[in-house]
Parts: structure tokens; C-alpha cells; sequence
């Protein structure tokens, strides 16, 4: 039976509890546990037509293991670009044998959330709380235009 002859398909989306994101969010990290951890890093935030680059790095408790892992996600409350800079919090679980899936939830002081989806390869078993700080890199001051969006015009 083809789906045309039981009626219309709709898709219902869920509204993010978060909110509407203000920018996109990509990254990479390493962490490497043996009770408590060390997490480093390096991404780039999407953000009003622009992106920045960022560095990563953090810790963890209650972990054993090495993984490496790529996340995308979603930032929300982000207004001006230097709130992104800050510690995240979060709670996560993970277990990677080979490859994996995950996602979090983190928060920073300044009220910037960021909502990602990962996968992860190595062999890394945690659950616990897990501090992240992002740093805006140094090239950050000329951030890079996303193709065919114009940079704004130099005033004076």
C-alpha cells in the first residue's frame, strides 16, 4: 500500500525549548581520562554571517579512556560575540568502543547555551561533569566572511 492511498504525510516539529539558535557551532575534541581527564580542542562558531575560530579545552571526572570526538550543534542567547567566550558546563555520559553517538546540553555564565550532536571513535568510558572553556582565537579580530555575504563597509 503506497502512503498516497492512506492520505497525507505531515511532519510536526517540536519547538526547541532553547528558543530560535542565534549562530552554528562545529568543533573537534580530544580527551584522554584516567579518573579525572583533560579535554583540548579547536572549532569554529558561525555567527551573523562570519566565522570564528575557537579553541577548546576542559576536564572531566569519573572517566577512563581516549576518544576523539567531532560535534555540530546549535548556539542560542548568543547576541554579541564575545559571550561565547567563557566555561560550559554539562552532565554526560559516554561510552565508546570504536565509534559512537552523543549530544549535550552546555551553559555558560554569561547565558549562552550550545546544543550538540556528536560522534566520537576510541575506546572512553564517562559519566560525569564536564567543564569546557572556549576561547576565541587570536585571528578571531578579522574573522572570516562567509562566501557571498558582503562584508560590511570600513566607516570613516
Amino acid at each position: 500500500m503506497s502512503l498516497s492511498t492512506v492520505g497525507p504525510v505531515t511532519h510536526a516539529r517540536a519547538v526547541d525549548a532553547l528558543g530560535s539558535p542565534t549562530a552554528t557551532v562545529v568543533f573537534t575534541l580530544s580527551a584522554a581520562d584516567l579518573g579525572a581527564g583533560v579535554s583540548w580542542g579547536k572549532g569554529v562558531l558561525t555567527f551573523e554571517g562570519r566565522d570564528y575560530p575557537f579553541s577548546v579545552h576542559g576536564g572531566s571526572g569519573a572517566a577512563i579512556g581516549f576518544s576523539r570526538t567531532r560535534a555540530v550543534g546549535s548556539v542560542y542567547n548568543l547576541y554579541r560575540i564575545q559571550d561565547l567566550v567563557g566555561t560550559y558546563w554539562s552532565v554526560q555520559g559516554e561510552a565508546t568502543v570504536g565509534a559512537g553517538k552523543g549530544g549535550a546540553v552546555m551553559e555558560n555564565n554569561n547565558g549562552v547555551y550550545i546544543k550538540f550532536t556528536s560522534r566520537s571513535s576510541g575506546a572512553r568510558l564517562a559519566f560525569s561533569v564536564e567543564r569546557l572553556t572556549l576561547k576565541l582565537t587570536p585571528a578571531t579580530s578579522s574573522a572570516t566572511p562567509r562566501p557571498g555575504i558582503s562584508a560590511p563597509a570600513p566607516h570613516g
